[in-house]
């Protein structure tokens, strides 16, 4: 592991020096646009033009060199997949909110982050609930540390205080996470559909942008199949199945009994999440809603497709007077910073006693759009996404024998997965051996038409030979490529088909793994120049 240090000391050094060839051709290239130098003369040939590329070629060779010495070591350590995040079970939603990370800059994170010298793959997933990012690190410890002090530097929170927040899992472990993830199993609500929706988005993003890697998209869309899977197969879909939905029996929890289906109900915020509060709403019997909203056109998009419930637009400029006549305030917008605050609260009228009288606050936003202090007016009460573990509990005996059941369709997914990443091992043995075996052939080849004499051949004698030679080194190749296949489709151990791909390597001389890890580092030295 020690030897990673000198590797990343080496690509340093060969991207220093390259970059400083670059400037020195840079240099030379403006001197010779602009001619002579009025002190003295200052001319840039083709011959010191040349030796400024010699030096530069030499110094990136040096230090590929150098790399090289490292390299064995180095490459016995399989590059991890690793997932670092924090969610609504390990953190509040006061540090969740310094770490979310928009949608539309999942692609400039995953960037900055496939930059860091160990990490050669990224996804962000950030929701309300969670900040989870997956990668692909060339080290564990060292792709581990720059992603934390990565998300440190983002939110400034400090790395000590961020890690007593952070859960941190590997291989196996960060894949079965994102599969129970995109089940809904990791939610406050089991088998909440939305996250499979936010697990689909992250492979869209990916796409339009060209960030996802191999092995990141090929987890992401796994996980997409086992989510499907589990809500199609198991019955985890009923009940509470969303934050929305949660948020909805949370209130009526609250309300008293006999009066939560004629409390005056307000919703600020027509998304995606505010839709489904509207359509919970109907689901409990509620028949009329107050929506705030900027623009009036969602708002119809919503009345025209829920028939079943009277909805009322307020514009964004009569938030506070319609937050007056409410008895439960719904907050779910994109605001950055709170639309209730404390004085907002003591300035609206207090409620009646029937209510309970307090006024509720149902923020299922994130960031916040209420703050934490309207508790402390007496005619109020805030509950945010944390809050949600309350009708979370409500039947855990039958979520976990839910749970059981999608646990069971997990593992035939993460088994399909493993095989795949597997697979991947010994793809570059596959490839080196049957490139040696075709440049012998075609070496012997090429002696024996020799020997033969063009004249003495036709086209179609040629042909034959050129076939013979070929199904030769198909049939021995045969044997030991099958042993070297592993798909899941037999019942060799992953150990046996690498100690097969290792005496290979071995025999034949084809070192893989080096060449791997040089052309890892070299896409990694190119990336930092551009």
């Amino acid at each position: 592991m020690a030897s990673t240090t000198s590797a990343t000391a080496a690509a340093g050094a060969f991207a220093a020096k390259t970059r400083a060839g670059s400037a020195a051709g840079g240099a030379c290239a403006r001197v010779a646009a602009g001619g002579r130098r009025r002190s003295g003369v200052v001319r840039c040939d083709a011959g010191v033009e040349a030796q400024a590329q010699a030096v530069a070629k030499a110094a990136s060779v040096a230090a590929l060199e150098q790399f090289k010495i490292s390299a064995d070591r180095y490459m016995k350590e399989r590059s991890s997949i690793a997932v670092i995040g924090l969610s609504v079970h390990t953190a509040p939603v006061e540090m969740r909110e310094k770490l979310a990370v928009a949608e539309e800059l999942w692609p400039r994170a995953i960037s900055e982050l496939t930059s860091l010298n160990h990490i050669e793959e990224a996804a962000v997933l950030s929701t309300c609930n969670r900040m989870e990012i997956y990668v692909v690190a060339l080290s564990w410890n060292r792709g581990i540390r720059e992603v934390v002090d990565w998300m440190s530097k983002k939110s400034g929170i400090p790395a000590s205080e961020l890690r007593e927040h952070l859960f941190m899992l590997r291989d196996s472990d960060a894949t079965r996470h994102l599969f129970e993830v995109s089940a809904g199993l990791d939610s406050l609500v089991l088998g909440e559909g939305q996250i499979l929706a936010q697990v689909k988005q992250v492979v869209r993003s990916g796409q339009n942008s060209g960030g996802l890697g191999k092995n990141i998209d090929r987890m992401f869309k796994d996980a997409i199949t086992a989510g499907k899977r589990v809500r199609c197969e198991t019955n985890i879909s009923s009940g509470a199945v969303s934050v929305s939905s949660a948020a909805v029996e949370l209130a009526l929890m609250k309300l008293p009994k006999s009066e939560c289906l004629s409390a005056r109900m307000l919703l600020i915020g027509a998304g995606k999440m505010g839709k489904l509060v509207v359509k919970h709403l109907i689901a409990k019997g509620c028949k009329k809603v107050v929506v705030v909203n900027r623009s009036v056109e969602r708002v119809d998009a919503i009345r025209e497709e829920m028939k079943d419930i009277e909805i009322v637009y307020r514009p964004l400029t009569e938030m506070y007077e319609a937050a007056a006549e409410a008895d439960v305030v719904f907050t779910s917008t994109a605001s950055e910073t709170p639309l209730f605050t404390k004085e907002h609260a003591e300035a609206l009228p207090a409620i009646s006693d029937a209510m309970g009288g307090v006024r509720l606050f149902v923020d299922i936003s994130v960031p916040r759009n209420v703050s934490a202090c309207v508790s402390e007016v007496g005619h109020a009460r805030v509950y945010n996404v944390d809050d949600l573990k309350e009708v979370v509990e409500a039947n855990k005996e039958d979520r976990l024998r839910k749970a059981m059941e999608a646990q069971t369709i997990i593992t035939q997914e993460l088994k399909r997965f493993e095989a795949w990443r597997d697979s991947l091992e010994t793809v570059p043995t596959i490839k080196k051996l049957r490139s040696y075996a075709d440049r012998i052939r075609a070496s012997e080849l090429e002696k024996c038409l020799q020997k033969i004499g063009e004249d003495a051949l036709t086209k179609k004698m040629r042909r034959s030979i050129e076939e013979l030679s070929t199904g030769i080194v198909n049939k021995l190749l045969h044997g030991p490529l099958q042993h070297l296949r592993c798909d899941g489709s037999d019942s060799r151990t992953l150990d046996e088909t690498l100690e097969n791909m290792h005496a290979l390597n071995r025999m034949f001389s084809l070192d893989t793994e080096k060449a791997i890890i040089e052309q890892k580092i070299k896409a990694k030295v190119e990336k930092s120049q551009n």
